[in-house]
């Protein structure tokens, strides 16, 4: 790097003000998130029960003999009765973590951690994090080799190079099992199928196009090894590390450097970065300049990936050429390269499969499949609309790391690459069934509320928040903020909110990105009041005792709010009875036209999945009619989360079994249903673990037409419904 390079850094905080203040913000709330409710990230989690004498003699001594000799006879048996194939090891020395360095391995645990948590969010995949306190290459070595029967895969991390090269080299010929340095393989992956729709946006051939890349480290040379192996002809790239240029006449290059040595004299950046057609940033900050990036070819594909300052920042580029196409590391621009949108996934595939080693025909397969979806992917729900940011375009040439769709295409493409390259142990039979298990990771706590998100961000609507002093809806409210989902409307007592925001250490300006409405001093009180007094008037509500409520209940005046056109939407109930809320949403508000009543519906996010119970609140003891008319109301919400509704009508009874009111009832629910012709799964009568379990269903039942594991539960009464949603 030259002196006029360093001169020419990028300052990140240069395009955030108050930088400093986030940071700080930013690191109190990173230390308290790790912190509680427990220190750490994970768990072991049992999947066994051990209620009785009986069940621990199977799961220990004597029981667990009969599996143990089972797998001496046949190891391929480990995949049926034990949980090796469904583990993965997270295995690092330290020394190389993220943009830290050399921090050592205690000091690498919370990476690690984090790593396991996106591979059981993501995919469904345990994880031990292994921290081995150990920089010799060879002992790693021998540490990690030794390991091969506890884990079905192997991902290395924050290994430094040249040391991570051989260390991945050697256990990969040593172990029968995946071994993926995700710092280089994950990388190399997500760039490349970036690249791919880049170079389809431009009409480029990826066989002409001269490459400069920044960086020479594990990422990089995987990197370019993996676009090479797609078509980037090796002497068309020039490569700079700390020293500059890489090129014939330096000496002591390791043998990944000497792989893309160039006869030539440049030695800067400035020197080679002439018609680059791509420019791959793997360095350090400020390293590209506007001027530079003035000098590529037409069309220019910058991928700035350094890390949390890239080499160049998005607004120099644009600003320098309209016609760039940018992607960095970052969340907070378009074209986030993200390892979390591959390593998961991949893992996922090889593993169903029994992969013995992660090839580059799984690799390549998993880079078509990304860059595919940017291409398909409209939205998983009928909702959630395509825009102009989630077409195919500069701006989006990958989806996102939270698309939910991510394991439904890449996961079988993967798999289906083993098996046609010979490495499958267990192949798939049936890839349909197969994508059907995948579905269940699909809307998993990570995933289950990003298409109403997305769909929020595309037109933020203005929306009450009642309770507005509370410090959890304040939270919240923050959240919304930054991520751009509504324009926040908070109801209260401007001096208590500002005492709050300070107490909370949050960044909401009154009158700025957030609006107030103190309910003592209402511009609007009298207009509001007049309106819900007139509609009122004959349900009991006198004049005196709507101007009262109208700065009493935060419920009403969001409501009337709602109601006049000055907001969107109304969140409240964060204290008090349900009861007395909707009182206010039935007088101020009213029903959708064509919907006789009201009702309720919660949604429990679990481990695997999430699951929608109706109805928690409203409903006593609903008719058969009214059941059926909650069903339909209900997926058709459920369908706003961009999940397909699989409707189970429960009760006591199993298909008939009992006579008793109650499954009387659920099954006129099921007939009026049938009469209506809906568009979505169900059946019923049955039993909770009957709609949860389909191999039971399946076998106890085989003529219900419910398919897979219910996900929208209706129950009988509230009682049951309520009671079931708060365990």
């Amino acid at each position: 790097m030259t002196s006029a390079t360093r001169d020419q850094k990028v300052d990140d905080t240069a395009f955030n003000s108050d930088a400093d203040l986030q940071k700080k913000q930013f690191e109190q709330a990173a230390l308290h998130y790790h912190e509680h409710p427990r220190p750490g990230k994970i768990s072991v989690t049992p999947t066994k029960k051990i209620a009785n004498q009986r069940d621990l003699a199977l799961a220990y001594s004597p029981g667990v003999a009969v599996p143990c000799l089972e797998i001496e006879k046949d190891p391929k048996l480990a995949a049926k009765y034990t949980a090796r194939n469904n583990l993965v090891g997270v295995i690092t020395n330290g020394t190389a973590v993220l943009g830290l360095g050399n921090i050592g391995a205690l000091a690498s645990k919370p990476v690690m951690e984090g790593k396991g948590v996106l591979f059981k969010k993501f995919a469904g995949i345990d994880v031990f994090d292994i921290e081995i306190n150990q920089n010799d290459p060879d002992k790693f070595i021998e540490a990690v080799a030794s390991l091969e029967p506890t884990f079905g895969g192997i991902n290395l991390e924050d290994i430094k190079a040249p040391e991570c090269f051989k260390i991945e080299r050697e256990l990969r010929e040593r172990m029968n099992i995946p071994v993926f340095h995700d710092d280089q393989h994950g990388t190399a992956i997500i760039a490349a199928a970036a690249l791919l729709n880049a170079l389809k946006l431009v009409n480029k051939d990826i066989g002409a196009i001269k490459v400069v890349c920044s960086g020479a480290g594990a990422a990089a040379i995987s990197c370019l090894e993996l676009i090479i192996a797609l078509g980037v002809s090796r002497s068309n790239i020039f490569v700079l590390d700390s020293r500059g240029v890489i090129n014939t006449r330096r000496d002591n290059l390791d043998e990944s450097k000497q792989r893309f040595a160039q006869d030539t004299d440049a030695v800067t950046l400035d020197e080679v970065i002439g018609d680059a057609d791509f420019f791959l940033g793997l360095s350090g900050p400020g390293i590209l300049t506007p001027e530079m990036v003035k000098r590529m070819a037409k069309d220019p594909i910058i991928f700035a990936l350094a890390n949390p300052t890239p080499e160049i920042m998005p607004e120099l580029a644009h600003a320098a050429r309209s016609d760039v196409i940018m992607a960095t590391g970052r969340s907070d621009y378009p074209n986030q390269v993200n390892n979390a949108l591959c390593f998961p996934y991949i893992f996922r595939g090889a593993l169903d499969v029994g992969a013995t080693i992660v090839n580059e025909e799984m690799k390549i397969a998993c880079v078509h499949a990304i860059a595919a979806m940017a291409h398909t992917e409209a939205s998983v729900s009928e909702t959630d609309k395509i825009t102009e940011s989630k077409q195919f375009g500069r701006e989006y040439l990958i989806p996102g790391p939270l698309e939910p769709n991510l394991i439904l295409n890449i996961a079988p493409a993967v798999a289906k690459a083993a098996m046609d390259s010979g490495v499958a142990t267990l192949p798939i039979e049936d890839f349909d069934a197969y994508r059907q298990t995948l579905s269940e990771f699909v809307y998993n706590s990570a995933l289950a509320m990003k298409p109403v998100f997305t769909q929020a961000k595309q037109a933020p609507k203005r929306i009450v928040y009642a309770e507005g002093e509370d410090t959890n809806v304040l939270r919240a409210v923050q959240v919304v903020v930054d991520e751009g989902m509504a324009k926040p409307i908070i109801i209260g007592r401007p001096d208590v909110i500002e005492a709050q925001i300070k107490k909370l250490g949050l960044r909401l300006t009154l009158g700025g990105n957030v609006e107030v409405v103190d309910i003592n001093n209402n511009p609007k009180h009298e207009q509001y009041w007049q309106h819900y007094h007139q509609d009122n008037h004959r349900l009991g509500v006198s004049a005196e005792l709507a101007r009262r409520d109208m700065r009493r209940k935060s419920s009403l005046l969001g409501a009337i709010m709602v109601k006049q056109g000055d907001a969107d939407g109304l969140l409240c109930g964060t204290f008090g009875y349900y009861d007395l809320h909707l009182n206010y949403i039935r007088r101020v508000i009213g029903k959708r036209e064509g919907v006789s009543d009201y009702y309720a519906m919660s949604g429990v996010i679990l481990q695997d999945r999430t699951l929608f119970i109706a109805d928690p609140y409203i409903h006593a003891n609903p008719t058969a009619e009214q059941i059926a008319e909650m069903t339909v109301l209900a997926a058709q919400s459920v369908r706003r989360f961009g999940v397909e509704p699989r409707v189970a009508l429960l009760s006591h009874s199993d298909f008939g079994t009992s006579q008793r009111e109650s499954a009387v009832k659920m099954r006129e629910a099921y007939r009026i249903l049938r009469e209506m012709n809906v568009d979505f799964e169900f059946d019923g009568e049955m039993h909770a673990d009957t709609a949860l379990d389909a191999r039971l269903r399946e076998q106890n039942h085989p003529f219900s037409t419910l398919q897979g594991s219910a996900n929208l539960l209706i129950m009988q009464t509230f009682d049951t419904t309520n009671i079931n949603f708060n365990l």
